[in-house]
């Protein structure tokens, strides 16, 4: 993937619920949780890998939410793509999925953000990211990692 897929989605362009990032470097696990977010309702961009992901979060003006691996091969990482992305958009929801970095969590994470340890039902992501869509409309402050 060289840039960023709005690839079959777009049909989810209208959808009711927001637009959701999601960047994940496995295909069979991007592929699954894409399936669960559009099931969802869900608007759906997917990357591949943290620089294609930073272009998407900087093309796109309706983004509402990033789902992240945190380790995407070379170049940026989650953490990296998430911050980016915390820039941009400071209400962003933000979903992480890692199988071994959630130690590095309270120390690298955003505030106001939710670590998924793999393996996990994809169900776990769905509810995660509407979770902190509905803390992100109804709350004024947020809270740090260390408070998960």
């Amino acid at each position: 993937m060289s840039r960023f897929t709005l690839a079959k989605r777009q049909r989810n362009l209208t959808a009711k619920l927001p637009t959701i990032l999601l960047v994940e470097d496995e295909p069979l696990i991007r592929t699954s949780i894409s399936i669960a977010l559009e099931e969802a309702g869900y608007g759906l961009l997917e990357s591949d890998n943290g620089a294609t992901a930073i272009a998407a979060i900087d093309d796109n003006d309706a983004l509402r939410g990033i789902i992240t691996d945190i380790r995407l091969g070379s170049g940026p990482n989650g953490w990296e793509v998430a911050r980016h992305a915390r820039h941009r958009f400071p209400k962003l929801a933000v979903v992480y999925m890692t199988g071994d970095s959630a130690a590095d969590w309270a120390a690298e994470g955003v505030p106001n953000s939710v670590l998924v340890q793999k393996p996990f039902a994809f169900g776990q992501v769905v509810t995660a990211v509407l979770s902190l869509l509905n803390i992100a409309d109804v709350s004024p402050t947020q809270a740090s990692p260390a408070d998960h």
